[in-house]
């Protein structure tokens, strides 16, 4: 897909992968909808690039913010060619524990709700409206790309509804992917490792190398625009279809 022009929504798009995914898309030429809950940050996101981005403020678990989310996009920009569903949140909590009990069960659906039903509410709306415009040259009408992570796979101590949430966006990818395909439309799903977000800049040093040392090479914490070259490569690249791709370093995480 030549991304010249193409209109692209970004949830979490004000910061962190999800803003390197705007950046990088910006950058090649795209029009981009910054969806994000931090609205001040959205706002500023969006005021780099002009009259080629608007934003909302965006609850990834808000049915009601899906639907604003998606109508923005086709009413400033008229059509919708790539979804990035990156927001996703954390709630920390083992299954079971002597002293505190059972997980709390509003808390895993929560979890649930926002990161995986969210995320699939965005994926049906964008994928409908990708098929009402005509195809490139190349027969794509579209792309949606699902940032998972390596805690889908190798999920640590307390991150069991997250880990969950995040496996299920895997498993999703392949059956999108075919799903869509008669339609032009792709399905990837990245699981990124760790990274250098505004979150983890604040860990003190020791804390940030000790994690390092985990990471065989390079043995550093992930640089935001390599997620967003990543980003910018699969919309390129039409023949990586249905497919997770770890961006990890070789990291394989430990337990805690």
């Amino acid at each position: 897909m030549n991304i010249k022009g193409k209109v692209a929504i970004v949830t979490g798009g004000a910061m962190g992968l999800g803003g390197a995914s705007v950046e990088a898309l910006a950058a090649a030429g795209a029009k981009v909808v910054i969806l994000d809950i931090n609205e001040e940050a959205a706002k500023a996101q969006a005021a780099k690039f002009g009259e080629n981005a608007v934003y909302a403020k965006f609850d990834l678990g808000s049915e009601a913010d899906a639907d604003a989310g998606i109508k923005l996009a086709m009413d400033s920009f008229g059509r919708i060619d790539i979804l990035i569903n990156n927001a996703a949140f954390v709630i920390a909590e083992k299954t079971a524990d002597k002293k505190k009990g059972a997980h709390n069960l509003e808390n895993f659906k929560k979890v649930v709700a926002a990161n995986l039903v969210g995320a699939f509410n965005m994926t049906r709306q964008a994928a409908v409206c990708m098929m009402q415009h005509d195809a490139d040259e190349d027969g794509s009408k579209g792309v949606i790309i699902n940032t998972s992570s390596i805690a889908s796979m190798e999920g640590q101590i307390g991150q069991v509804s997250y880990s969950a949430t995040k496996g299920a966006i895997n498993a999703m990818t392949l059956t999108i992917a075919r799903e869509l395909s008669s339609e032009g439309i792709r399905c990837v799903t990245i699981c990124p490792g760790l990274f250098l977000t505004p979150g983890m800049s604040q860990l003190p040093d020791n804390v940030r190398q000790a994690l390092e040392k985990n990471i065989p090479y390079p043995s550093r914490l992930g640089h935001m625009f390599e997620f967003g070259n990543l980003v910018k490569f699969i919309v390129e690249t039409n023949y990586i279809n249905g497919e997770i791709i770890r961006l990890d370093g070789a990291l394989r995480m430990q337990p805690r």
